[in-house]
């Protein structure tokens, strides 16, 4: 048992010690590279102002296109619920009318 527990120390230490050194050379490589970053930055930062403008362009521009197709389908969606109820609206303004037909009492209001 105490083999055990010695060989899980020993596999922590060599993690660490792993660990560790991955650190480092994290590091190191973000130093070596940091003036390579900094440049292209720079160099880079009018192509980031060109897509800020590009895609502010684009978006005043084909926002008002995206507006009246979201409504297009808005409408094309409540149209397509409502087709299938038609056969239940007039059945149900068929049974109104019949009802209307026979009632004989009238009141204040519908005169």
């Amino acid at each position: 048992m105490i083999e055990l527990g010695l060989l899980a120390a020993v596999a922590c230490v060599v993690f660490v010690v792993v660990m560790v050194l991955a650190a480092l050379l994290k590091t190191l490589f973000w130093l070596v590279l940091l003036p390579l970053r900094l440049v292209l930055s720079v160099i880079l930062l009018p192509l980031l102002l060109l897509k800020v403008i590009i895609g502010t362009l684009l978006f005043v521009v084909l926002s008002p296109i995206m507006i009246v197709g979201l409504v297009v389908a808005a409408i094309a969606a409540i149209v397509a619920l409502a087709v299938p109820l038609l056969p239940l609206l007039l059945v149900a303004f068929v049974v109104w009318v019949l009802l209307r037909a026979t009632s004989k009492t009238t009141t204040a209001i519908a005169r």
